[in-house]
């Protein structure tokens, strides 16, 4: 493939328009950021976003839901919606003549939305549905819960809202929400594909240029959650959930972060895989993840078991945290390359992929890295370089949290 064309542009009212030009394909995608996420939930109506979401797509400018939906297919458009921390996002993909047509009909979503109040009450519900099928999902619920406990408030609230506070959350809240939140000077647009930067830029200027909003207001922040907490639930299971400190993605360190990640978690061959779940056969499922923030990041572990042998598995999976700076195998630092040079060859084929991927980075960095710049920082990561980073940020401040009929004891010191 030809080296990657990244060109960016901000429009007068504060519109950051991001472009990737890709020659070897016949797809375009765009993923478009706007502010409004869940950070903004006023007290008691966490869910204001995740409702807002829905809502916007209810009808917009001179049409209808059932209309939007008719436009969009006929465009061949797959678009999908969500809502985020800071951002609601709205992402669309087809092919690349197909753009520029789609572009003003998302204008409407974004600039016009219709907010329906005869459609309220169904869009509530089917929140509720979703929230309510968390619950019952232990997965879920424990990462869930985790944030809210690792995390400062607002930035570990479920961006998704939770049943308690739908109830309060009326539909002028809602349409007070959008008038206060949506606004083009933080909003960014990324593209992706065999577009023409200056066409797009032009189809972007036309339809959100004379585009204006409020300024943001400064996000206040709240308490964090305990250390050690433990949800108490009549079951035949115990789930565990373990957060400590990480880099975020802007930071120096943050691809020796993801290694060290990845050897504890990136595949059948990781150590939390083969040592916990298979050799032992303590849990049926475990995993770690590299979260973060554009200013903090964590990484989050998860185990899933039965009540007899919770106190074992949260046992040995910190065994596991604490020995990772005991040293790490060439083999071990080979398969994380090789399945993130996997990851970029995918990223590489897949505009919405890429659209999504410099959207977020202009978020994180105020710049996008080009898949190169990737590879070449992978290729760069040595066992030294990934053992310096775990040993100058070992896992000293624990959050863990479980959910089942026992609380279990945290036996922990990092040598």
């Amino acid at each position: 493939m030809k080296p990657q064309e990244i060109r960016t542009h901000e429009f007068a009212n504060g519109l950051t328009l991001v472009v990737e030009s890709m020659e070897d394909v016949q797809s375009a995608a765009f993923s478009f950021l706007a502010p409004g996420g869940s950070v903004f939930d006023a007290e008691n109506r966490n869910g204001t976003a995740a409702l807002l979401t829905d809502l916007m797509t209810r009808g917009a400018g001179d049409k209808d839901s059932r209309q939007l939906s008719s436009e969009l297919d006929n465009l061949g458009i797959q678009h999908s919606e969500s809502v985020g921390h800071l951002f609601l996002g709205f992402s669309g993909a087809s092919l690349a003549d197909n753009i520029p047509k789609a572009l003003p009909i998302f204008g409407d979503i974004i600039r016009r939305p219709h907010l329906p109040e005869d459609q309220f009450e169904p869009v509530k519900m089917g929140v509720a549905q979703s929230l309510a099928a968390m619950e019952d999902e232990p997965r879920q619920k424990i990462m869930i819960e985790l944030r809210k406990r690792c995390y400062t408030s607002p930035w570990g609230i479920p961006t998704d809202g939770t049943l308690a506070d739908l109830e309060n959350i009326t539909v002028e809240d809602v349409k007070n929400h959008y008038k206060k939140y949506f606004s083009p000077g933080s909003a960014i647009m990324g593209v992706a594909g065999r577009v023409d930067f200056d066409e797009i830029c032009e189809s972007v200027e036309h339809v959100f240029g004379d585009w204006n909003g409020p300024e943001l207001p400064e996000i206040s922040l709240g308490d964090q959650g305990p250390d050690r907490d433990h949800i108490e639930q009549d079951s035949s299971q115990t789930q565990i959930g373990i957060a400590y400190r990480a880099v975020p993605y802007r930071d120096p360190d943050y691809y020796a972060a993801w290694a060290a990640v990845s050897v504890l978690s990136g595949g059948m061959s990781s150590r939390l895989f083969t040592e916990v779940r298979e050799k032992r056969g303590l849990c049926y499922a475990i995993h770690a993840s590299l979260n973060t923030l554009k200013d903090e990041g964590r990484v989050l572990c998860y185990a899933g078991t039965t009540v007899q042998r919770a106190q074992e598995t949260l046992d040995a999976t910190l065994k596991e945290l604490a020995r990772l700076g005991d040293g790490i195998e060439e083999s071990e630092l080979q398969r994380c390359k090789a399945r993130a040079k996997s990851s970029l060859v995918m990223q590489q084929e897949s505009t919405m992929s890429r659209a999504s991927s410099i959207a977020r980075d202009f978020y994180h960095l105020n710049r996008v890295n080009t898949l190169e710049e990737v590879r070449e920082k992978i290729d760069a990561l040595t066992i030294e370089r990934v053992l310096e980073y775990v040993h100058s940020h070992t896992p000293d401040q624990l959050t863990v949290l479980t959910i089942g009929p026992d609380p279990l004891e945290v036996n922990f010191e990092v040598p």
